[in-house]
């Protein structure tokens, strides 16, 4: 997720061992104060600094405090996390972000006198928060993409009927009212991250046509073997299931035409379905 500038913020370092406020040059700008991103997304925090001549920077990191008291943390996020430096531009990147990375986080520098660390202050608020769909309304529903933050950027939301995509817009409410259809079921995600659906609702009651995939993304090795699964639940009875790749199948009249991936020659004789009732792949 990229971060949007709301304004930049310029700060001076605390020193930990003694607090030199109006003297030398040290100092710290981040390029934005808050970002909401989306939860599997990727997020990076920045912040430039300077210092005076004479001194040198020795190591940079960033950190968020844990607890409510003054014990500083540097939080584990086990391999998820990589830094970026260019001159005096320091980047945190997250990657598959989760809602409890949500946090304010701090750039910290240790430069090589003796007077202490330095730590830049407000630093960046990070909230990071999922999709769902709201339902309101009687006979015709209304459909809403919600978010517990807004999301920093220019947002387009896409929408998805029965698995189909149906629409996208910048608004996070669907533009037509839905009729309270048993079979149907919406979702939404976001241009740029269509691969983070909000979990899919039905229009009315709870058995309307939805497959949840066990995961929505999968890192394998070249070379080796996959298992893709998911579960169905319909208003009607399954009679037949296939696996498709909308890249490998057809189009007629804007509308998707599947074509089973054991018929396609580029997937001959690399795929099976060895467990028809769970639909797997």
């Amino acid at each position: 997720m990229s971060s949007r500038t709301t304004g930049s913020v310029l700060v001076v370092f605390l020193w930990s061992l003694t607090v030199v406020l109006g003297q030398g040059d040290w100092g710290v700008t981040y390029s934005t104060q808050s970002i909401c991103a989306l939860k599997g997304s990727t997020v990076e925090l920045s912040c430039t600094y300077k210092y005076p001549s004479g001194y040198k920077v020795t190591s940079t990191f960033w950190f968020t405090r844990k607890e409510a008291d003054e014990n500083f943390v540097n939080y584990d996020y086990r391999g998820r996390v990589t830094y970026r430096n260019n001159n005096n531009n320091h980047t945190l990147i997250i990657t598959d972000l989760r809602e409890s990375d949500s946090a304010q986080y701090w750039v910290r520098f240790t430069p090589d006198q003796p007077e202490g660390k330095l730590i830049g202050q407000p630093g960046v608020n990070l909230s990071v928060t999922g999709l769902w769909v709201e339902v309101t309304g009687g006979y015709m529903k209304t459909l809403t993409c919600k978010t517990k933050c807004p999301l920093t950027g220019n947002t387009t939301y896409i929408w998805y009927k029965n698995g189909q995509q149906i629409d996208e817009s910048s608004s996070t409410q669907y533009k037509d009212p839905v009729y309270s259809n048993h079979e149907d079921s919406y979702s939404c995600s976001v241009k740029g991250h269509e691969d983070l659906h909000s979990p899919t609702v039905c229009v009315q009651g709870q058995s309307c046509n939805r497959v949840t995939y066990t995961k929505r993304r999968i890192c394998v090795l070249k070379g080796s073997s996959v298992d893709i699964s998911c579960t169905y639940v319909g208003y009607y009875n399954v009679t037949s299931s296939l696996w498709f790749s909308p890249k490998q199948s057809g189009r007629w009249r804007d509308k998707l035409i599947p074509e089973d991936l054991t018929t396609d020659p580029g997937y001959a004789g690399r795929v099976e379905y060895p467990d028809q009732e769970s639909r797997r792949y």
